[in-house]
């Protein structure tokens, strides 16, 4: 449960080697309140290193996830990251950017884009979410992308992955409003991490820290929808509506 002060005691990290999600959780640990960590992803030795470089604290314990595993694969996942308690808040930060090009050609490519970003994601949220609703209460928060609010040529695959990863989790919070469980949803622009590494920036280009600390923000005031950087809701109001003849004639 959280604290007297609403600080969260427990936390989840489904990519617990992602720079954003990394960041994340520092953030929530500034309140110096949580007492258990839940760091879940492929690689162990990578886990373990988080793990120590997150410092003394809270409790830390690494689980191995991939999105690509079988529905049953993480029912019995989220069997083992609720044996010792209720989970506070899950920060939902895996993801795949893919090769746009390749996709385009390679069947199995695309799909694997899409399983990662889509449909693994929701199907470990679908069990998460039954467990966080049986507990009555929990916070979970979903790293979508603005790609999804209109994907662009240079990653329509990506683009199409975090839509239907969006629309889903903008739909499931409506279904969740009176359970005590709250899914939030954060649109970051470009983000500078590993993943985009030797990559042109976009405008409003940002970092992990400023994106944490936008989550944060969000988490706080009891949001839905966060964007990061903030301005990116406007920018992306009207690019939304603007002439597909102009939009193709933006840089990819």
């Amino acid at each position: 449960m959280q604290d007297a002060l609403g600080a969260p005691q427990s936390v989840l990290l489904l990519g617990g080697t992602s720079e954003i999600g990394l960041a994340t959780l520092r953030r929530v640990l500034r309140t110096g309140r949580t007492r258990r960590v839940l760091l879940a992803g492929r690689d162990q030795a990578a886990l373990e290193v988080a793990a120590k470089d997150l410092g003394g604290g809270p409790e830390v314990r690494t689980l191995r996830f991939d999105a690509a595993d079988d529905p049953a694969d993480h029912e019995a996942f989220v069997t083992e990251a609720t044996r010792d308690g209720d989970l506070d808040v899950v920060l939902l930060a895996f993801g795949l950017l893919g090769d746009q090009e390749r996709s385009e050609e390679d069947p199995a490519a695309a799909r694997r884009v899409i399983d990662v970003n889509f449909t693994g994601a929701v199907a470990v949220l679908v069990p998460l979410l039954r467990a966080l609703r049986a507990q009555g209460h929990g916070t979970v928060v979903v790293f979508s992308s603005v790609a999804a609010e209109r994907p662009r040529r240079a990653n329509f695959t990506y683009g199409a992955a975090k839509a239907g990863l969006d629309a889903w989790c903008q739909g499931m919070a409506d279904r969740l409003v009176g359970t005590g469980v709250r899914l939030m949803v954060v649109r970051p622009g470009f983000v500078h991490t590993k993943m985009t590494a030797g990559m042109r920036p976009a405008p409003f280009a940002t970092h992990p820290d400023a994106v944490a600390e936008a989550t944060w923000r969000g988490l706080v005031r009891g949001a839905q929808t966060v964007w990061a950087p903030p301005a990116l809701r406007w920018v992306m109001a009207g690019l939304r509506h603007l002439p597909r003849p102009l939009w193709r004639r933006l840089p990819g």
